[in-house]
């Protein structure tokens, strides 16, 4: 009963929230998302302390703790940030999705299938990547791409269609559904795949190094670009300003020798150590508020004897709006700057930088409404 509660008022808030971005004013409606950040971040639900402690390996262990929960609070406005430019999107128009954007790359996506070879766009849970497939999408290169199923079935659906409706064709990540077979036939086409990479959610993924720790990714990636011949691209994301980046960078090559599971391992190795370096850079924007790395996973997600065949568990991750939004952005908007301003972090910088008294917000939000 309380579970069945729980999913009308998600449904409900999510109903709400699409409806009423559309009609309040871009500046205001920033404003209260950040707003919403702020309260869930004072709150410290398991939303945010997941995201601090995954914020502690990026930031390394010289890092201070004014500095992590500087980090953190600018984390938690930009994965709200993407909630409202998410809720946003459709209608925004394809002139502002294209001239919004710095793109440093995508060349090479482009550059790829027009030679009739199928790419694997691989990148972590940074930035606003519904965005970056739109403008992928309107730039000539439609994709697929998966998601987890919600519940209820509702929310999921209104989440598929508007995908669907920016460009995206979009397959269930469930057992038996074909999924994986759908993507390699995508890809032997000649098509674009795009895939979060940098979390795995069942236990058949590969373990790699990840800011010095051992931690779980899904093994999908690297195996269909090994099963199809595809290219394995690694792209990321991050705000500047109220603009978006997208960075896609040098095909990840196949090992020359190895076992299967060996060059698939190792290919999940080489894109990790790319998203190190761009979560590094834009710590802020890795949306990360689930566990990731095998100390902190449950006992029942154990790594279990590898395989580099993809399947329904490995082949990828979920997006931020299809995750349980740990974030706790149900808390109440609490519009009130904190007694003692936290240190915040420049969205253009990532410096830190003294709160100003009106608690402007950072990370390439809006100020307060006037």
């Amino acid at each position: 009963m309380v579970a069945g509660i729980k999913r009308r008022l998600t449904t409900a808030a999510y109903g709400a929230a699409w409806a009423g971005v559309r009609k309040v004013p871009e500046p205001a409606g920033r404003w209260v998302f950040a707003r919403i950040a702020d309260a869930a971040w004072r709150r410290r639900g398991k939303g945010v302390t997941r995201l601090e402690a995954n914020l502690r390996r990026v930031l390394g262990p010289n890092a201070s703790e004014a500095r992590l929960r500087a980090v953190s609070r600018a984390g938690m406005r930009s994965y709200m940030r993407y909630f409202y430019e998410f809720f946003r999107l459709p209608e925004l128009g394809e002139e502002r999705i294209l001239t919004s954007v710095r793109d440093l790359g995508t060349y090479r996506i482009l550059e790829t299938l027009r030679e009739g070879r199928g790419v694997v766009a691989a990148l972590p849970h940074m930035g606003n990547y519904d965005h970056a497939g739109a403008y992928i999408a309107l730039s000539g290169a439609p994709f697929t791409t998966v998601a987890e199923r919600l519940e209820p079935a509702s929310l999921y659906d209104r989440f598929v269609a508007t995908r669907e409706e920016l460009g995206m064709e979009v397959l269930p990540l469930d057992k038996g559904a074909g999924t994986v077979g759908a993507l390699a036939r995508r890809l032997r086409a000649g098509g674009l795949v795009c895939l979060l990479a940098d979390r795995d959610l069942g236990s058949n993924g590969v373990e790699v190094e990840f800011f010095g720790e051992p931690a779980r990714v899904p093994a999908g990636p690297a195996a269909l670009a090994l099963q199809t011949g595809a290219a394995l691209l690694p792209a990321s994301l991050w705000y500047e300003g109220r603009n978006w980046v997208i960075r896609v960078q040098d095909e990840i090559p196949v090992p020359d020798s190895g076992t299967r599971t060996e060059k698939v391992q190792a290919m999940m190795q080489a894109l990790t150590r790319v998203f190190e370096q761009e979560i590094a850079a834009h710590p802020q924007d890795w949306h990360m508020l689930q566990r990731v790395f095998t100390a902190d996973l449950d006992p029942a997600r154990a790594p279990r004897p590898e395989s580099a065949r993809p399947d329904e568990d490995a082949a990828t991750g979920e997006s931020d709006a299809d995750a349980d939004a740990d974030a706790d952005a149900d808390a109440d908007a609490d519009a009130d700057a904190d007694p003692e301003p936290e240190p915040e972090i420049d969205g253009e910088t990532g410096e830190d930088t003294p709160a100003p008294a009106e608690d402007r917000v950072t990370a390439g939000g809006s100020g307060p409404v006037p």
